[in-house]
C-alpha cells in the first residue's frame, strides 16, 4: 500500500486572466488566485475601476495587472492576449444582466445580454485554449456562471438563457479540450452581496422569494467564491473537468 499525498492547492508560478475583475466576484476572484501564488492580470472595461481595485490589493501587499479591455470586441481582445505571457487560468467573470418579465424583453437588451455573458465568454476563451494547446499548457478555464444556468428565475430569462448556453459551452469544451489537458469547468453563485444584486435584494417580495430558496440562512458573500476558484483552478481539482460546482446554499437541491 503506498501512502497517498495530498494534491496541492497552490498556484504558485501560474498566470491567471480574470475578466470583470475590477469589481465584485471578478475581483474577489482574482484576489483568490493571488493570495494563493498566481499572477493575476484583471481585465474590465473602466481605468479608474481598474485603478482602484489594484490599489485595494495592493493594500494587502498582493499585485493585480490591469488591462483596460472591453472583451466584446473580440480584435482588441487577441491584440492584448497576443501581449500576455501564455495563461493557465482563465477565469470569465465578466457578466451583465437586463431583468425584464419575458413579455417585455427588447431586442437591444437581449443582444447585449448575450454578447457579454455568451459571445465574449466564448471567443476569449477560444484565444486563450488555442495558446493552452499550442504551448502544451494544461490550464483551467473557469465560466462563472449561476444558479441561474440551472433553474428558471422569474424576470431572468434573458439572463437564464445565457447561462444555460455557457453550461452547454463548457461541456463541449471539455469534451474538446481534454486530450490537451485544458480543463472547462462553471462556478455557479446564488444571490451574492454585491453592488449588482442590492438593487433586486431591495424588493421585500423579491428578497423574500431568495430567501425562500436558498436553504441555508443567509445570502451568499463574495468570501464564498473564493476557495471554489482556487479549488477548480488548482491540482486538487486535476480530474475535474466539464462539470458545474454549485455554491447556492442549496438552491437547486431541490
Amino acid at each position: 500500500m503506498i501512502l497517498p499525498y495530498t494534491p496541492s492547492f497552490s498556484l504558485s508560478g501560474r498566470r491567471a486572466l480574470v475578466t470583470g475583475g475590477s469589481k465584485g466576484l471578478g475581483f474577489a476572484c482574482a484576489v483568490a488566485l493571488a493570495r494563493a501564488g498566481a499572477e493575476v492580470w484583471i481585465a474590465a472595461r473602466h481605468r479608474d475601476d481598474l485603478g482602484s481595485a489594484v490599489a485595494l490589493a495592493a493594500s494587502d501587499n498582493l499585485t493585480l495587472h490591469p488591462l483596460v479591455l472591453d472583451i466584446t470586441q473580440t480584435p482588441q481582445v487577441e491584440e492584448t492576449l497576443g501581449q500576455l505571457p501564455g495563461l493557465d487560468i482563465l477565469v470569465n467573470s465578466a457578466g451583465l444582466a437586463r431583468h425584464q418579465p419575458f413579455l417585455e424583453v427588447s431586442e437591444a437588451n437581449f443582444d447585449e445580454v448575450m454578447a457579454l455573458n455568451l459571445r465574449a465568454t466564448f471567443f476569449i476563451s477560444q484565444q486563450v485554449a488555442r495558446r493552452m494547446r499550442r504551448e502544451r499548457i494544461a490550464g483551467s478555464i473557469i465560466h462563472i456562471s449561476s444558479q441561474m444556468g440551472h433553474v428558471g428565475g422569474p424576470q431572468r430569462s434573458v439572463y437564464c438563457a445565457s447561462k444555460f448556453a455557457l453550461e452547454g459551452l463548457t461541456r463541449t469544451m471539455a469534451l474538446e479540450l481534454g486530450e490537451a489537458g485544458i480543463r472547462v469547468n462553471t462556478l455557479c453563485p446564488t444571490f451574492i452581496e454585491t453592488e449588482l444584486s442590492r438593487q433586486s435584494l431591495r424588493d421585500p417580495d423579491f428578497c423574500r422569494y431568495v430567501m425562500d430558496n436558498i436553504k441555508l440562512p443567509r445570502l451568499g458573500s463574495v468570501e464564498d467564491v473564493m476557495g471554489p476558484v482556487v479549488f477548480l483552478a488548482s491540482d486538487a481539482a486535476a480530474m475535474i473537468t466539464g462539470s458545474a460546482l454549485m455554491v447556492d446554499g442549496g438552491w437547486t437541491a431541490t
